[in-house]
């Protein structure tokens, strides 16, 4: 007897229906056959709903992780000269695949612990059974490698925290691109239209201060961001799953990285140049400075953060993440409370990242060695 069960918009609790009988409700004991059909069709039905729901650039992700899981596998049955089936995910296939992306492909551990994620969603959802054991002990490993300086260098480490210093510099840079000879193979367009200029100088600094990721800042919406006496506030959309935030920002005190007049000169140049009144808040714009209808990706935000850092002649690599990082470094040395920082970048309250970037406002605050004596 077949059941077919019509999704809702219902969810469905995985480990619920897990807690009570065996994957894909196969073996329930003392369970009617009807109801074990039923339990089989929502644990399917759950992982389409969660596949469906994941972001793109996840999926792009998850499907280049299992790109490497198919080479470490072509790499391994060379050794051993036996294939192994690409759905055997065991502690040893897993521990191998860690060891490998540490050893040969010289993976930073941050991306080996995503690629073990990657890898385990894709096998599940091809229909694996991926033991707990597996995952714990390659992230065991991958934990001791977060231990090591040298390993942790192939990254890119933490985002360079960007300052208002550092956004006057990139608003105030000329439009035309680097012309010494150390700068004579950059890629940056001759000159910067003053469309795209407009629209960097409002996005970077209103990104700042509202601590935004390229995602939300991608996201924003005209009716999204209201004037008000005392300066914006803007409604920060929900993206990949986390919640919604309303923020405020206020008048800045130099006109160069105030986040509201940047944001009101943008308005006035982006409705001239034919915008609809209630569109995307940041709209691409093309090299000979004509305004698109498109809403400019969460790449092309960041890129245009990198860029104009380049234009400033910055020695650091800027990028999207920096004015996250940059707010609370600054604003916590200004004496904002953590609380009111961490609500603005919408932070979790136990968010490591978050508590590192308080440490490192707080770094000269009450130093150890000010005022002893010495």
């Amino acid at each position: 007897m077949s059941t077919e069960i019509v999704h809702t918009g219902d969810v469905v609790d995985a480990d619920l229906v897990e807690a009570v009988g065996q994957s894909a409700g196969a073996g329930v004991v003392g369970y009617d056959p009807r109801a074990v059909a039923v339990l089989a069709a929502l644990e399917e039905g759950a992982e389409e709903h969660i596949a469906a729901a994941r972001p793109h650039k996840t999926k792009v992700s998850y499907a280049n992780d299992w790109a490497l899981w198919q080479e470490f596998h072509g790499w391994l049955a060379e050794r051993t000269g036996t294939p192994l089936p690409l759905t055997a995910v065991t502690k040893g296939t897993m521990v191998g695949f860690t060891v490998w992306l540490d050893e040969v492909k010289q993976a930073a551990p941050n991306s080996i612990d995503r690629r073990i994620t990657g890898v385990t969603v894709t096998a599940r959802g091809l229909g694996a059974e991926v033991p707990k054991e597996a995952t714990l002990a390659a992230r065991q490993l991958v934990k001791q490698y977060k231990n090591d300086p040298l390993r942790m260098a192939r990254g890119r480490g933490k985002a360079v925290a960007l300052t208002p210093a550092d956004l006057r510099r990139m608003n105030t840079a000329r439009r035309g691109a680097p012309t010494s000879e150390a700068d004579a193979g950059s890629r940056l367009p001759r000159e910067l239209p003053e469309l795209a200029r407009l629209r960097d100088r409002a996005m970077n600094t209103l990104r700042f201060a509202i601590a935004g990721r390229n995602e939300e800042v991608s996201c924003l919406d005209d009716t999204g961001i209201r004037l008000v006496a005392e300066g914006l506030e803007v409604h920060v959309p929900s993206v990949k799953g986390r919640p919604p935030r309303d923020v405020v920002v206020a008048y800045g005190q130099h006109a160069d990285t105030c986040p509201v007049r940047c944001w009101l000169a943008w308005q006035q140049a982006k409705l001239a140049a034919g915008a609809a009144a209630a569109g995307p808040a940041f709209l691409a714009v093309d090299q000979w400075g004509n305004l698109g209808t498109g809403r400019l990706s969460p790449d092309g935000c960041g890129r245009a953060m990198t860029r104009a850092a380049e234009r400033a002649g910055l020695e650091a690599r800027i990028t999207g993440h920096s004015g996250r990082r940059g707010v609370v470094t600054t604003g916590r040395k200004r004496g904002k409370r953590a609380e009111k920082l961490r609500r603005q970048g919408g932070w979790s309250a136990k968010s490591p990242v978050f508590w590192d970037y308080i440490d490192e406002g707080e770094k000269w605050e009450d130093a150890a060695t000010e005022g002893i004596g010495l």
